[in-house]
């Protein structure tokens, strides 16, 4: 009877030390969201993003729920608490969501352009009329930004660019690999990278939140630490983000 009474009062000390949120159910689950990036978030669930996630809470007794919606809709689902993270963001780039220490990977920042266009730089690149997919908020990111426009889909930016109504589309290279796939001549266009932005997680703006970022940052140490996450970039032929910058 003493045995059982205190194996009660471990289990109950157990249960009251856990977050609230951890206590309903043994595995938890993590709702990510994130638009659908090739080789970072593919649909099935595999690419860089996706399984970067995965490595980093399932050790810990979490089981990753990945969906796809586009950016500014995952934005929304996890500031509403609809959802844990969405991937892919800017450092603090959605005031309120809860940002951890560490990033998770690198997003390079590319201008395509016409191929007779001058040729931008990081400083430079502002003096120019831009455009980018509506919620990328390059316009934070990226310096001395005065005139640029947003748009809803990416298949009238070669239009755009033939036509002269801008001189330079932002995007992520695979983004921009995909645009000039549905064109007709490469060799007509030239893009040329602006930025290498870190990316992170945001999560939702709650106590799950913050005890979800806290443990991102705790994992992440001990992951970068140890290599381990050095297969996923290179099963990918991604170039690994933590060679030469080991800490948050």
């Amino acid at each position: 009877m003493r045995f059982g009474w205190l194996a009660c009062a471990l289990f109950c000390a157990l249960m009251i030390n856990l977050p609230a949120w951890a206590a309903d159910a043994v595995p938890a689950e993590i709702h990510a969201v994130s638009e659908l990036w090739d080789g970072h978030t593919n649909a099935d669930g595999s690419g860089v993003g996706w399984e970067v996630l995965r490595m980093v809470f399932e050790p810990a007794g979490f089981k990753v729920r990945h969906q796809t919606e586009p950016y500014t809709r995952s934005i929304g689902l996890v500031m509403r608490g609809k959802a844990d993270v969405w991937l892919g963001s800017y450092e603090h780039e959605v005031g309120g969501a809860i940002y951890p220490k560490w990033k998770y990977d690198f997003d390079r920042i590319y201008a395509l352009g016409l191929a007779q266009a001058p040729v931008p730089s990081n400083r430079s690149i502002g003096q120019y009329r831009l455009f980018w997919v509506r919620g990328y908020g390059f316009q934070d990111q990226l310096p001395n930004i005065t005139t640029y426009r947003e748009i809803e889909r990416r298949d009238g930016v070669l239009e755009m660019l033939q036509n002269k109504r801008a001189d330079f589309y932002i995007d992520a290279a695979e983004e921009i690999d995909m645009v000039l796939a549905a064109g007709p001549d490469k060799s007509a266009y030239r893009i040329t990278q602006v930025a290498e932005l870190p990316l992170f997680l945001g999560f939702s703006p709650n106590a799950r939140g913050r005890e979800l970022a806290a443990l991102f940052d705790q994992r992440m140490a001990v992951l970068v630490r140890s290599g381990e996450l050095k297969a996923i970039f290179a099963a990918w032929e991604k170039p690994y983000p933590f060679a030469a910058a080991p800490r948050p």
